[in-house]
């Protein structure tokens, strides 16, 4: 095969192989060019591009998961049926005054001060009676109206509280912590006593309900390990920490001095009952009604009210101004106009309308001159 056959048979399986190349050959020097271009062509179309570095694929470590925190309800659970003095709720970190009828919301902090009592209903009527300097936490509370997943757990920290347990003792789980103990309310009236001291002794005493019934109240430790239970009216255990920390439960003996003093005590967490069943049922008759009324600030949602005024002391325009104060720039006072248009003999503007008297009619007006007579018409000649 002589040299322009093979360079022939090179082109014709080039163009079998990839794109068709087309080349004018016209002398031996040319067909030697051709044929060094072609043979570069095939060798940079068989060589294969250099591989890219691999991308390393996505590591599967996942984040670490961070646990759900538990969101706060907007729905207040209870509201302030009974206040003599003064009383506070610390509520997301700011502490507040309350006042009769006020919301009370989970996770709130309720203290009473000297000479003071405050008688909180929940939503299931449940009632608590916190006499002067006594603290309570509402840690946990749920409730539906007929439900059986009831729950709630209330922690007396310091002072004498006296409680009357309702519907979520009854179709669910309701306990009461104190420094030392736990206590598991089934139905009943009780009374809490803690010095405020963390380890220092308590008492639990169980009474009778408004009806007369007296139910239990089961009393363990902060970790379970059972004391025992009180089950008579008029009874109760001290709580004390004993040898190495052990806590240890003994049974009262109540003089009718100290019984004394306790139902009345009792006395006053039925009565506030009584009055805060009425309170929490108008209360959320107005939220049903008027479900964007202005409310009492919830854990993390809504601001304090007070906070807002202080922090914007300016008063809008539109407001009325208080009584002596002089009437706002480029717009007329108009108590003092009122003011003077009753005053008797006052000079009226003109084309103004007559101010009216409560309880006379308004003045005449000043008749009308009458026409001037009309011309005779003149005699004809």
């Amino acid at each position: 095969m002589d040299f322009r056959s093979a360079v022939l048979a090179l082109l014709m399986s080039l163009v079998l192989a990839g794109p068709a190349f087309a080349y004018a050959v016209s002398d031996p020097a040319d067909e030697i060019g051709a044929v060094a271009a072609v043979v570069r062509l095939a060798q940079a179309q068989t060589q294969p591009a250099p591989a890219r570095p691999a991308t390393p694929p996505p590591t599967s470590q996942a984040a670490p998961a961070t646990p759900a925190q538990p969101t706060a309800t907007d729905e207040p659970i209870g509201n302030v049926a009974t206040l003599t003095g003064t009383a506070s709720v610390v509520r997301n970190q700011n502490t507040l005054p309350l006042k009769l009828k006020d919301d009370i919301y989970l996770n709130d902090v309720v203290t009473t001060f000297a000479d003071s009592t405050l008688g909180i209903t929940f939503n299931d009527e449940t009632t608590f009676n916190l006499t002067a300097k006594a603290s309570v936490t509402i840690d946990n509370y749920i409730y539906e109206d007929g439900g059986k997943q009831n729950s709630a757990l209330f922690d007396i920290t310091k002072g004498t509280v006296a409680f009357v347990a309702s519907a979520v003792a009854k179709t669910g789980d309701m306990k009461i912590t104190t420094p030392t103990a736990t206590l598991g309310i089934r139905g009943t009236t009780g009374l809490v006593e803690v010095d405020g001291a963390g380890g220092g002794a308590h008492n639990i005493k169980l009474y009778p309900d408004p009806d007369g019934h007296v139910g239990t109240i089961d009393v363990n430790d902060r970790n379970g390990a059972r004391l025992g239970s009180l089950t008579q009216g008029s009874s109760g255990f001290a709580i004390r920490a004993g040898a190495g920390g052990r806590i240890t439960a003994t049974r009262l003996t109540i003089s009718p001095q100290q019984a004394a003093r306790d139902q009345g005590i009792v006395r006053q967490a039925h009565a506030a009952q009584a009055v805060g069943r009425q309170v929490v049922r108008e209360q959320r008759a107005l939220r049903r009604t008027n479900p964007n009324r202005p409310q009492s600030a919830p854990p993390g949602q809504r601001q304090n009210n007070l906070q807002q005024r202080q922090n914007n002391p300016q008063r809008q325009n539109n407001l009325q101004q208080r009584p002596g104060q002089p009437g706002q720039p480029g717009a007329p006072n108009r108590a003092s106009e009122r003011e003077r248009s009753e005053r008797p003999g006052a000079e009226q503007r003109p084309n103004a309308p007559a101010a009216r008297q409560a309880g006379q009619p308004n003045r005449p007006q000043a008749p009308k001159r009458p026409p001037p007579p009309p011309k005779k018409p003149k005699e004809k000649r």
